[in-house]
């Protein structure tokens, strides 16, 4: 902490010495005091303008109980929601007030996938846009800005994170929290006396717990940070849960729960049936799933792998949407929006032709759709609740919606989602009541947890002092705490023809400059990462071009990039089954 406070007024220093004097130090975001007022308008307005409904009324009642828990200790708490439950401005609403109670100086809220980092960012920037343009840092890879949208100011507050509210990765923040390099140990002292809002906190990275564990319970004790645990599916993290000392297995301590009671919020908010299979050993054929889907009129269907949501689709009928990561960014979004519109239009009665996706569990993570039907392969538990989210989401239903649960033919990849998936089984395997019962979920992670390493990188024995040399590993540690290992992965640029002039005139720049952070930003959105194995034969096919090292952009405009699946791959070169999303 004390490097990271040295390191930020040496840039700070240097930055004022070039500036011929100017200040370095943000002027101009708004307070966190003003933010609380602009989003307690903002609701104020919501509830006058939104249709009665029970969902609604609970939704009033979860940020009545966000507001009213914010003046309690500084410390853990968990948010524990059900999905469609409104956490995001809730949970928003009770960080803005615990800042007024505590005088805390930032609220940083950290996600698990840029694909929701973009749509919570574009949420609050909504929120707050009665306060001006810049309100908040959004710091990830993808973070697109235009160079005249980019001030100086929000340059230098997305290196050291000095803005009252920032939205952010996973990955920034906790390897940031683990890191060697000067430019990510900047933002350190800036998360002193902050609330850090963790979404969908079941997506912490198994492997590593441990030392995630660690990093916040040091940030809480000693740097009087807030944590926040939001999610429908709370794991089980505190140290009464799962975690032994005896083991050298450490939890969270003293972690409140904001909402009063729970239980009764999930029943209240209970919208689907999941129907489970009778046999977990008996797998289901591609073409008989198919079959069930297709006399659906509105359904999503959601597997593990690109492979298989490529299978399924091939299987269903002509005017199936797709959805994996094998498609672009941008792809995605026009897809996902085309979802959307179609969703309200055949709500409204204007659209009679049958709506069905075959997607992978990208689709589960922040994406507000509402089918009345979801089919969801067998996967943890925390994914079928996530699919289940997607299903009657509003409550409009005169029934409940319908979450139907398949064996498929192919078991998940091997690694987390298999034992995710084994440990599902062995928490439902001869379950009468509701599956997603939230006490299910207790038992769930803790068989998942007992499958999996929490510190499977060791990361935690390099932190403690060697005796003899009163040496610490921070380096190795920092090299070792990858939450992404993308060593084996290679970025394409493909030509998605939607936005074939944008991504030229991007790949002009790119020629003609070189690269910079606005451009190689801007040219995430028209990307898709494969295995490198994958690109050396493309490259030696001449469908791909090398314009600078890890970038490798597409030759072939027609063939490669399939205008309904994405980046088509060879399976006998590359298999990709193993990849999720």
């Amino acid at each position: 902490m004390l490097f990271s406070c040295l390191v930020d007024a040496d840039f700070l220093d240097t930055k004022a010495h070039f500036d011929a004097g100017k200040p370095a130090r943000r002027d101009g975001f708004p307070t966190l005091d003003q933010m609380r007022l602009a989003l307690d308008a903002h609701m104020i307005a919501m509830v006058a303008s939104a249709t009665p409904s029970e969902v609604n009324t609970l939704r009033a009642d979860i940020l009545r109980q966000c507001r009213e828990k914010a003046a309690l200790p500084v410390g853990f708490y968990s948010f524990t929601v059900p999905t469609g439950g409104g956490k995001t401005l809730s949970s928003l609403a009770f960080a803005l007030n615990h800042a007024q109670a505590h005088s805390k100086r930032r609220v940083i809220y950290a996600i698990p996938y840029t694909s929701i980092i973009e749509q919570t960012a574009d949420v609050f920037r909504d929120v707050f846009k009665t306060l001006g343009d810049e309100v908040l840092i959004e710091h990830h890879s993808q973070a697109d800005a235009a160079d005249r949208d980019e001030t100086a100011r929000s340059r230098l507050a997305c290196e050291n994170w000095d803005a009252p509210l920032v939205v952010t990765t996973n990955v920034q923040l906790f390897e940031s929290l683990f890191a060697a390099k000067t430019s990510r140990c900047r933002k350190l002292h800036n998360i002193v006396n902050s609330i850090i809002v963790l979404d969908e906190a079941q997506q912490l990275p198994p492997e590593f717990l441990q030392p995630i564990l660690d990093a916040l319970n040091l940030l809480v004790k000693h740097y009087g940070v807030t944590v926040v645990l939001c999610t429908a599916t709370q794991p089980a993290l505190n140290s009464t849960d799962y975690f032994d000392k005896s083991n050298n297995m450490r939890g969270l301590d003293n972690v409140r729960e904001i909402i009063d009671h729970p239980d009764a919020l999930f029943d209240a908010l209970k919208r689907v049936k999941v129907e489970l299979p009778t046999d977990w050993n008996i797998s289901t054929p591609w073409d008989e799933v198919a079959e069930k889907i297709a006399v659906e009129d509105c359904v999503l269907a959601i597997v593990s792998t690109r492979k298989a949501a490529r299978e399924l689709h091939r299987l269903l009928p002509p005017g199936t949407l797709h959805l994996s990561a094998l498609m672009c960014g941008a792809h995605r979004k026009v897809v996902i929006d085309q979802i959307k519109a179609r969703l309200i239009a055949k709500r409204n009665g204007l659209d009679l032709q049958p709506l069905r996706v075959a997607s992978t569990q990208l689709v589960e993570a922040g994406v507000d759709i509402d089918f009345p039907v979801v089919y969801r392969a067998l996967a943890g538990l925390d994914s079928i609740a996530q699919a289940a989210g997607r299903c009657n989401r509003e409550g409009r239903l005169e029934d409940q919606g319908r979450v139907v649960v398949f064996v498929p033919p192919e078991p998940p990849p091997m690694g987390h989602l298999r034992k995710a998936a084994q440990a599902c089984v062995s928490t439902l395997h001869g379950q009468q009541a509701d599956p997603l019962a939230r006490a299910l979920f207790a038992t769930y992670f803790r068989d998942f947890y007992s499958k999996v390493g929490l510190d499977g990188k060791k990361i935690v024995p390099m932190l403690k002092v060697e005796p003899k040399t009163l040496g610490v590993q921070f380096r190795t540690a920092a090299d070792a705490f990858r939450l992404i290992d993308d060593k084996d992965s290679a970025t394409v640029v493909v030509r998605y023809a939607k936005h074939s002039d944008e991504i030229e005139k991007l790949l002009g720049m790119l020629a003609a400059k070189g690269p910079t952070r606005w451009l190689m930003r801007s040219l995430q959105r028209y990307t898709v990462g494969i295995h490198k194995r994958m690109t050396d034969k493309m490259l030696e096919q001449g469908s791909l071009t090398l314009p600078m090292p890890g970038l490798y952009v597409q030759v072939n405009a027609d063939n490669l990039y399939d205008p309904l699946l994405g980046l088509k791959l060879n399976d006998d070169v590359y298999n990709p089954g193993g990849f999720a999303f």
